[in-house]
C-alpha cells in the first residue's frame, strides 16, 4: 500500500471517529440508558431537543435520578425552566432531598424561588437543620449610673424557609441584637446588677421579638462576656465642671475688662474736672481785676480776703504737720 493508500485511510478513520463523537454527543444513548435503569422516564428525543436548547441532559437527568431515588416526583420541564432561568438545578433538587429525610415542608416552587433570589438553598436546608451560631461585635452601652460596659453574644439562628424570599438577612440579625443590648443595660440602673444578672438581657433582647421580618428564626441569644469600660458618667460631670469653669472665667474676665473701663473713664472725668477747676480758678483774677475798675472791690477788702486766706492756711498748717512735712519733702 502506498503512501496515498495510508493518508487515505486515516482521514477516513478520523472522519469516523468525529461522526461518531456527532452522533454521541447529539444522541446520548449512554445517558437515556442510565436513566432508563434508574427508572426515570425520559425519551432519546427529548434528550436531543435538550442540546438544541442548550440545556444539558447530564444536569436534567442526575437531577431527576437523584430526585426518584430520593421518592421525590420531578418534571423535566420545570427543572429545564429553572436552569433557563439561570437557577442551580443540583443545588435545589440536593436541598429537596435534604428537606425531605429532615421532615422540612419545602416545595419545588420555594425552592426555585429561594435560589433565583440569590440566596443557597441548600445551604439554608442545612442551617434550618443545623443551627448556626452568630457571634456580634463588642456592643457598648452605659447603664444609669454612668458605667460603660462592653458586652459580647452569642445569637442561635436556624433559617425559616418561609421567610427566605423577601427575608433580612444576618446583618439586621446583628443590629437588632445589638439594639436590644444597649437599651438593656441602658435601662439598668447600676452596672453591678447587669454584671450579676448577665440572662437580664438575653430576656429582655429575646422578647422583643427581632426575628420578626428576617430570613432566620432565633433560638437563643446567650452573654458570652461583659466587660467594665469607663465611668461614662463621671467624665462628662468633669467634662462639664471644665466647661462652667472657663465660662466663669471668661464672664469675671469681662467684668474685670468693664471695672477697667470704668476706671479709665472716671479718671478721665477727673481729669476733665480739674481742668474745669482750673479754668473757673483762671477767672478769678480776670474778676478781681474787673471789680477794682467798676469799683466794687477796694483796695482795703482785698488785703483783708488776703489775710483770711493767710489765716486759713497756717490754721491748716497747724491742724496738719505731716501734710506740710510731705509738701517740704515734695518741695526738696
Amino acid at each position: 500500500m502506498d503512501n496515498t493508500g495510508v493518508v487515505l485511510l486515516v482521514a477516513a478513520i478520523a472522519g469516523s471517529v468525529f461522526l461518531l463523537w456527532v452522533i454521541l454527543y447529539f444522541i446520548p444513548i449512554g445517558l437515556w440508558f442510565q436513566a432508563l435503569v434508574s427508572d426515570v422516564k425520559i425519551s432519546l428525543l427529548q434528550l436531543i431537543l435538550m442540546r438544541w436548547r442548550k440545556v444539558p441532559p447530564t444536569i436534567i437527568v442526575g437531577a431527576m435520578i437523584e430526585g426518584k431515588k430520593a421518592g421525590i416526583e420531578l418534571y423535566r420541564d420545570l427543572l429545564e425552566a429553572h436552569y433557563l432561568a439561570g437557577g442551580h438545578v443540583a443545588q435545589v433538587v440536593h436541598a429537596l432531598v435534604s428537606a425531605s429525610k429532615a421532615n422540612i415542608d419545602l416545595t419545588f416552587q420555594i425552592a426555585t424561588a429561594v435560589d433565583l433570589a440569590g440566596r443557597d438553598v441548600f445551604e439554608a436546608v442545612q442551617m434550618s437543620v443545623n443551627p448556626k451560631v452568630i457571634n456580634t461585635p463588642p456592643v457598648s452601652a452605659v447603664a444609669k449610673d454612668g458605667i460603660q460596659l462592653i458586652a459580647k453574644a452569642r445569637v442561635t439562628v436556624r433559617a425559616n424557609i418561609k421567610r427566605l424570599v423577601g427575608g433580612a438577612g444576618e446583618e439586621t440579625i446583628l443590629a437588632r441584637v445589638g439594639e436590644g443590648i444597649v437599651s438593656s443595660i441602658g435601662s439598668s440602673d447600676s452596672h453591678k446588677a447587669v454584671m450579676e444578672n448577665p440572662d437580664f438581657i438575653s430576656k429582655v433582647v429575646l422578647d422583643k421579638g427581632l426575628d420578626s421580618g428576617t430570613a432566620f428564626e432565633i433560638l437563643s441569644i446567650d452573654i458570652a462576656d461583659i466587660d467594665v469600660g469607663k465611668n461614662i458618667g463621671a467624665g462628662l460631670q468633669i467634662d462639664q465642671a471644665d466647661a462652667d469653669l472657663k465660662i466663669a472665667q471668661a464672664k469675671a474676665e469681662e467684668r474685670r475688662a468693664m471695672a477697667i473701663a470704668r476706671e479709665q473713664e472716671m479718671k478721665a472725668l477727673a481729669q476733665e474736672m480739674k481742668a474745669k477747676v482750673i479754668e473757673a480758678e483762671a477767672h478769678v483774677p480776670l474778676a478781681m481785676a474787673e471789680a477794682f475798675r467798676s469799683g466794687n472791690l477796694g483796695v482795703m477788702d482785698y488785703y483783708r480776703m488776703k489775710n483770711i486766706e493767710a489765716d486759713t492756711q497756717m490754721r491748716e498748717t497747724i491742724a496738719k504737720p505731716e501734710e506740710k512735712k510731705k509738701r517740704t519733702d515734695k518741695l526738696v
